[in-house]
C-alpha cells in the first residue's frame, strides 16, 4: 500500500500545476474583461441582491447591539433633560411669587405716592433675515419694518438679554446693530449699587468696554450691567453684560474693564422687538396739555417741536 500512495502521490501532484495554471489564466482573463467591458457587472448586481438578506441576518445581533446602546443613552439623556426642566420650573415658580408679590408691593407704593403705575413693555418677535459678512460691521437685518411699527433707534433683545437697535427701517425689513459693534455705545448700571456708565461695543462680540469708570469706582467682578433708561432707546431694566475683568492701573485716571455680554450676539435667530411704554408715558402729559388748551400751545413761542421730533 505505501508503494502505491507514493506511486499515485507524485502523479497526481503533477497533474495539480496544469489545472492551477489553467485556473489563473481564466481568473486574469475574467477580471481583464469585467474590468474593461463590466460584463460581470449585472452577475454581481445579481449575487448582492441575493446575498442582501444573508447579510443582513448576519450583522443583525451587532445593528441590535447599537440600536440598544442609542436608545438607552438617548433615553437617558432624556430623562436627564427632563429632571432638570423640573427643577428649573419649580425655581421659576418661586422667583415668579418673589416677584409678584414685589410686583404688588410696588402698586401700593405707588399708589401710595400717586404715581402711575408703569406698565409691560410691548415686544414683536422678528427673525433675522441676514447677517452682515464684514467683520468690521456688526449688523444684521430682520423681517419687520415700518408696515409693523418698527422705527429707528428701536431697541432689539434676545432671550437672555440687549442684542442692539434699528438703524435703518424699510416697509417689510430692517437693519439693525449689535452692541457689540465699535460704533455703538449703550447707558447703563450696576444693577448691584446703581453706578452709571457707558458701554461700548469693542468690534468683538465676546467684549463690551466701560472706558469711562476712574479706578475708584465701585464695580467688580461679575457685577451685572443692566439697561439705565437713559436717552430714551433701550428701556430700563434688561441685562446687558457682565463685567468679566476689572483692571486698576496706577497712576492712570480710568480702570481699564472689559465685560461679557449677556445676548447671544452669534446665536441668535429670533429677536425681540421692544416699545418702551415709558414712551407712551412721556407722550401722554403732552396729548392732554395739547388737548386742553391746543391755543395756547399754538400760540406760544418756541412751544413747537424741534426739527427732529424731540420737545425743545
Amino acid at each position: 500500500m505505501s508503494r502505491r500512495r507514493e506511486a499515485v502521490g507524485p502523479a497526481w501532484g503533477l497533474a495539480l500545476g496544469p489545472k492551477f495554471f489553467l485556473l489563473a489564466l481564466i481568473a486574469a482573463g475574467l477580471m481583464i474583461t469585467d474590468h474593461r467591458q463590466q460584463h460581470l457587472a449585472a452577475i454581481r448586481d445579481a449575487l448582492s441582491v441575493v446575498l442582501f438578506p444573508l447579510q443582513a441576518v448576519v450583522n443583525l445581533p451587532f445593528a441590535t447591539w447599537h440600536w440598544a446602546g442609542d436608545a438607552t443613552a438617548t433615553r437617558q439623556a432624556l430623562m436627564d433633560e427632563l429632571n432638570q426642566l423640573r427643577d428649573d420650573r419649580l425655581d421659576l415658580q418661586v422667583q415668579l411669587q418673589r416677584l409678584a408679590a414685589l410686583e404688588a408691593e410696588n402698586a401700593r407704593l405707588r399708589a401710595m405716592m400717586g404715581a402711575s403705575r408703569q406698565a409691560a413693555d410691548r415686544v414683536l418677535v422678528a427673525e433675522i433675515l441676514a447677517v452682515d459678512l464684514d467683520p468690521f460691521r456688526h449688523r444684521f437685518t430682520v423681517n419687520k419694518g415700518t408696515r409693523h411699527g418698527v422705527h429707528v433707534g428701536q431697541a432689539l433683545l434676545d432671550a437672555n438679554g440687549v442684542l442692539g437697535q434699528v438703524v435703518r427701517v424699510q416697509p417689510l425689513t430692517a437693519e439693525a446693530i449689535m452692541i457689540s459693534d465699535a460704533d455703538h455705545a449703550l447707558p447703563v448700571i450696576v444693577n448691584r449699587n446703581g453706578l452709571r456708565t457707558i458701554a461700548m461695543g469693542t468690534g468683538d462680540t465676546e467684549h463690551l468696554s466701560l472706558p469711562f469708570l476712574p479706578n475708584s469706582a465701585d464695580i467688580d467682578e461679575g457685577d451685572l450691567l443692566v439697561s439705565s433708561g437713559l436717552g430714551g432707546t433701550f428701556p430700563s431694566g434688561y441685562p446687558v453684560a457682565t463685567v468679566r475683568r476689572v483692571e486698576r492701573r496706577p497712576g492712570e485716571a480710568f480702570a481699564q474693564i472689559s465685560a461679557e455680554p449677556a445676548a447671544g450676539l452669534l446665536r441668535a435667530r429670533e429677536v425681540l422687538l421692544v416699545w418702551s411704554s415709558r414712551t407712551g408715558e412721556e407722550e401722554a402729559p403732552a396729548e392732554q396739555t395739547e388737548r386742553a388748551d391746543p391755543g395756547t400751545l399754538a400760540g406760544a413761542p418756541g412751544s413747537g417741536p424741534s426739527p427732529d421730533g424731540q420737545a425743545p
